[in-house]
């Protein structure tokens, strides 16, 4: 056998690896994964990313709906969004952060919190009550 047909071989190998690989991930993370292909190691900042487009393809087009089941594509595209949670997130930027919620789960930018501490009291004029 030539030299060049076992480095196809070979090469053949490595992408069917690859393939079996990403097969075994979650459809989220292979979206991550994809669109950090310039910074593979940051995939995991590109999380969000991936479910916003999942999000955007869980409403069928025409043809889509004209081709299948909408309930089971919304099921299937629903399970795909919780898969995220499951994700590690990478750590976030303290020094850019404005500190989080409550609870502590999510980091807010110094840019979404304001100044004044009662920013986040939202009174509905005619709904205040007068002690």
């Amino acid at each position: 056998m030539p030299a060049s047909g076992r480095q196809q071989t070979s090469g053949t190998a490595a992408v069917r690896a690859r393939s079996t690989d990403m097969e075994d991930r979650t459809l989220i993370e292979r979206l991550a994964r994809h669109l950090a292909a310039a910074d593979p190691s940051g995939w995991q900042a590109r999380i969000e990313d991936a479910a916003s487009i999942l999000a955007i393809v869980k409403e069928p087009d025409a043809a889509m709906r004209e081709a299948g089941d909408v309930g089971t594509w919304g099921a299937m595209i629903d399970a795909a969004l919780r898969a995220r949670w499951a994700i590690a997130q990478p750590a976030a930027d303290l020094s850019e952060s404005g500190g989080a919620d409550e609870e502590g789960e999510i980091m807010m930018t110094s840019d979404v919190v304001g100044h004044d501490p009662a920013d986040w009291v939202h009174l509905h004029h005619g709904q205040e009550k007068t002690i």
